[in-house]
């Protein structure tokens, strides 16, 4: 399985998934820290990838979500952006209503 192949599987095998520098008992940069509170805060389970442990992924990651930086929070497949991004729809109150939309049972159609 190639790196990109690994990182499709990751995004569709997670609802919410955070590709971060550490885990988040011990995060290792503040911005990673800072995208895990929201998390946490949110009260929701979400997957990671310590992409320090996982160098082919921090090298091929941001050229499939086009985002430079970590961490990379992900939501049902799409990129909702890095530790800025997380904290202010958290600081919005946004942050819940989207992940909790994204562990709901999707209805049948």
């Amino acid at each position: 399985m190639t790196t990109e192949e690994t990182i499709r599987e990751q995004l569709a095998s997670h609802p919410i998934i955070l590709y971060m520098k550490g885990v988040p008992e011990m995060p290792q940069c503040g911005f990673s820290a800072k995208a895990v509170a929201a998390l946490q805060t949110a009260g929701v389970p979400f997957a990671y990838v310590n992409i320090l442990q996982a160098p082919q992924i921090r090298e091929k990651l941001p050229t499939i979500s086009q985002w430079p930086t970590f961490p990379q929070l992900f939501v049902k497949g799409e990129l909702v952006g890095g530790s800025d991004i997380v904290d202010e729809l958290a600081q919005r109150g946004e942050l819940k209503p989207l992940l909790d939309g994204a562990l709901a049972p999707q209805a049948a159609g």
